[in-house]
């Protein structure tokens, strides 16, 4: 399998575009499936293992909250 480079990106989504990118992670959390989701044109899986973190950044006048998943690729 080819090893992928690395990568850092963030894309800017609707409230409506977000809300439904997080339900459908809650879902398949709750259900113990994976998650599957495209960013920038990649495909991404998000194993049922994945670990979840929030984060909490604050500099100069702006606060930052990010929710972040991780997990190992095999």
């Amino acid at each position: 399998m080819a090893r992928k480079s690395a990568r850092d990106i963030e894309k800017v989504y609707s409230v409506g575009e977000f809300v439904a990118k997080l339900r459908r992670l809650a879902d398949s959390l709750e259900a113990g499936e994976p998650f599957e989701i495209q960013v920038a044109g990649e495909r991404l899986y998000v194993p049922a293992d994945a670990s979840f973190s929030v984060e909490h950044e604050r500099a100069d006048n702006t606060d930052e909250l990010e929710f972040q998943v991780r997990w190992s690729k095999v």
